[in-house]
């Protein structure tokens, strides 16, 4: 197994002043491309998926960063509803499944993202739902619809913790999306990505080069085989399976060639 140490290979200012503006240049580059379809009417979800993993591809590839992965996704074309839950330590989490994992994949975001010129009506257009986290009654509206995109077969990415851990330790759960899996009866996809914190650690900007992380895919949890009142039994099952993936995974570092092929197999 290849180790998750973080590699002491801290990237000077000008480096990260390099990145950040790549980072933004590549976001601006997808984000208009995305406005531009909407806008003609031309805009297809698989003109979406294909957007969201050459943008993820190219921010990793900046960061030079050592993706592996561990386990393998369900079918998510089987007609059932899906939901991905993934650890929370790091900007590159969001990349970093996008690349890993196939299918019409859409994170359920802040709503503040939206007020970013150009990534908010981007998002919109690709069909990125939002949730208020500071209004109940707006929250339980962006929920509905969340559920109408995952009936209509966008797999949803969501982050049960809410917010970035700064330690790649597990932080406590909110409610809102386990609510979603119930009012669904979706299946749960958890999702543990050891050794990414160090990247980009929360609340800093010191950027670290070449860093090993991992992905890590656990056994689906079917949320239809709960109830309201196993709601707190969904989310323990689910940080249980989390937390496994975080202290116990496996897998081979892909080449530059393979993580091109794990993009182009996504993308089918």
């Amino acid at each position: 197994m290849p180790s998750l140490q973080p590699i002491a290979r801290s990237a000077n200012l000008a480096r990260r002043a390099g990145v950040a503006l790549a980072s933004v240049g590549v976001t601006l580059y997808f984000c208009l491309l995305v406005i531009g379809r909407a806008a003609a009417g031309r805009l297809r979800r698989e003109h979406v998926d294909g957007y969201t993993r050459a943008w993820s591809a190219a921010l990793l590839r900046l960061v030079r960063m050592r993706m592996t992965v561990q386990g393998r996704c369900p079918d998510f074309n089987d007609g059932r509803r899906y939901l991905i839950l993934c650890t929370h330590s790091s900007h590159y989490d969001i990349p970093a499944s996008f690349v890993a994992m196939p299918g019409s994949i859409r994170m359920l975001a802040k709503s503040e993202l939206y007020r970013i010129p150009f990534l908010g009506r981007a998002m919109r257009a690709a069909e990125f739902p939002s949730v208020a986290r500071h209004d109940s009654q707006q929250a339980r509206r962006d929920l509905e619809r969340a559920r109408q995109m995952m009936e209509s077969g966008i797999v949803l990415w969501a982050a049960p913790e809410g917010t970035r851990s700064a330690d790649g330790r597990l932080q406590p759960f909110k409610k809102g999306c386990f609510h979603l899996a119930l009012d669904t009866g979706a299946v749960i996809v958890p999702v543990a990505i050891r050794g990414i914190q160090h990247v980009l650690p929360a609340r800093t900007w010191r950027l670290n080069l070449d860093q090993p992380m991992q992905l890590a895919i656990g056994a689906a949890i079917d949320a239809s085989r709960y109830d309201r009142d196993s709601l707190g039994t969904l989310m323990a099952d689910t940080r249980q399976s989390m937390q496994a993936r975080l202290q116990d995974a496996e897998a081979v570092a892909p080449t530059e060639g393979e993580l091109e092929e794990m993009v182009e197999n996504c993308a089918r």
